[in-house]
C-alpha cells in the first residue's frame, strides 16, 4: 500500500487582499498562475475576489504542507509550481506538473471561504 500525507490551511482574507492592495502585480505574479488570476478576478463581487484569491493561496500552503516529506525546503519550489484549476462542475483541482513528485498517485483538493476566512484541506495518495 502507499503513503497517505495531508495538509490543510486556514487565512485571514484581509491578509491577501492587503498583501494585493500592497505590493499590486508584483505579489499577484509572484503567488498566482495567469489562469488563478483570471479566475479569481471574475468574482461577482471585490469580497469575493479576495475571498477566492485567499482560497487559492490557502490550498497552495495545504498542498506545500502534504509534499514536504517529498520536497527537500520550501525554497525548491516556486508558488507558480503549484496551480489551482477547477473541474467543469466548479470543483477545485491541482496541477503541479512543474514539480515531478516522484510515485504520487493523486491529489484530492477542498476549498472553502467565508467573509473573513478561507481554508484549503488536500490528500495527497502516493504509490507503493
Amino acid at each position: 500500500m502507499g503513503e497517505i500525507t495531508t495538509g490543510v490551511d486556514i487565512i485571514e482574507v484581509d491578509r491577501i487582499r492587503k498583501s494585493i492592495e500592497e505590493m499590486e502585480d508584483k505579489f499577484l505574479a509572484k503567488i498566482y498562475t495567469e489562469s488563478e488570476i483570471e479566475y479569481c478576478s471574475k468574482a461577482t463581487s471585490e469580497d469575493m475576489k479576495y475571498q477566492h484569491f485567499a482560497g487559492r493561496f490557502a490550498a497552495k500552503e495545504a498542498i506545500f504542507k502534504a509534499l514536504s516529506k517529498k520536497i527537500k525546503s520550501r525554497e525548491d519550489i516556486l508558488w507558480k509550481q503549484i496551480e489551482i484549476m477547477n473541474e467543469q462542475d466548479g470543483r477545485p483541482k491541482v496541477n503541479i506538473d512543474k514539480l515531478n513528485i516522484q510515485n504520487l498517485k493523486c491529489i484530492d483538493l477542498s476549498i472553502s471561504h467565508i467573509k473573513d476566512y478561507a481554508i484549503a484541506n488536500v490528500v495527497v495518495m502516493f504509490e507503493a
